[in-house]
């Protein structure tokens, strides 16, 4: 039904900027919430950012300031802009897409900021 590709992840050196997309595509209704989850090796996965199909964001304590998430309705599409970047914030980047009938996943993109 629903499809979330992640893309635009890479190796970054610390205080680095990357942009990070995600597309969703198929049967997307008007009303979903789109996050940015993230997990490292050997822990568990974090919730990043999120905005509603309103525009409304909220963000994890350990990026405020450094990334905003954003999202372009026409094209189904969310946005992760991180700047600053730090070694801690090596991770696989998932995005999630959640409406009422559930909620999809994306296959990740890896982002590597090395010291």
């Amino acid at each position: 039904q629903v499809q979330v590709v992640e893309s635009g992840g890479g190796l970054v050196q610390a205080g680095g900027s990357l942009r990070l997309s995600c597309a969703a595509s198929g049967s997307i209704l008007s009303f979903n919430i789109m996050r940015w989850y993230r997990q490292a090796p050997g822990k568990q996965r974090e919730l990043v950012a999120h905005i509603t199909s309103g525009g409304s964001t909220n963000y994890a304590d350990s990026v405020k300031g450094r990334f905003t998430i954003s999202r372009d309705g026409a094209k189904n599409t969310v946005y992760l802009q991180m700047s600053s970047l730090k070694p801690e914030d090596t991770a696989v980047y998932y995005c999630n897409l959640v409406d009422r009938r559930g909620d999809y996943w994306g296959q990740g993109t890896q982002v590597t900021v090395s010291s």
